[in-house]
């Protein structure tokens, strides 16, 4: 027994649905107050969006400053602020860490995990891929060289004869 049409629509709508890819953006302000869209994973984009919910933000800066009572303040909280909680778990870890060593390792990781360079060099808002690749520590690899990667090989090619 065949299912009706709605549900056979209703199923392969589902379907399409399914196979959809949902990016998130964040809108990240940088140096001279340019603004950039970043994309974001759907788990921090969903961590964002319970946040707002709890702390009961409408508008405005997501990361805040917060009194000494524990109160959120109207104020976006500051670079000095930022420092001060990085530096607040790296000293409970024994660590030595700045704020920008976080900036570095996402990059690194990015990297590492195969992003390519120039969505890395986006995402941390460099107008030159120079800089992301001083971030990156990028170095020639004469053991993985790009040509060696294009899939292209002479008709007469032995690598015996090497």
């Amino acid at each position: 027994m065949t299912q009706p049409a709605i549900y056979r629509r209703a199923a392969k709508t589902e379907a399409i649905l399914a196979s959809i890819v949902i990016v998130s953006f964040a809108e990240l302000a940088g140096k001279q107050g340019r603004i950039r869209s970043v994309p974001i994973p759907l788990w921090a984009h969903a961590a964002v969006i319970r946040w707002k919910d709890v702390a009961g933000l409408a508008e405005g800066a997501v990361f805040r400053s917060v009194t000494r009572h524990g109160r959120l303040t109207p104020r976006q909280l500051s670079t000095q602020g930022v420092f001060m909680i990085v530096k607040t778990y790296a000293d409970q870890l024994h660590a030595v860490v700045r704020p920008h060593d976080l900036r570095r390792s996402f990059a690194r990781l990015a990297h590492t995990g195969k992003a390519p360079l120039e969505q890395i060099q986006l995402s941390l808002g460099h107008a030159s891929v120079v800089t992301t690749e001083l971030y990156l520590g990028v170095k020639q690899n004469l053991q993985d060289a790009p040509c060696d990667r294009l899939g292209i090989m002479p008709m007469s090619y032995d690598s015996d004869s090497i």
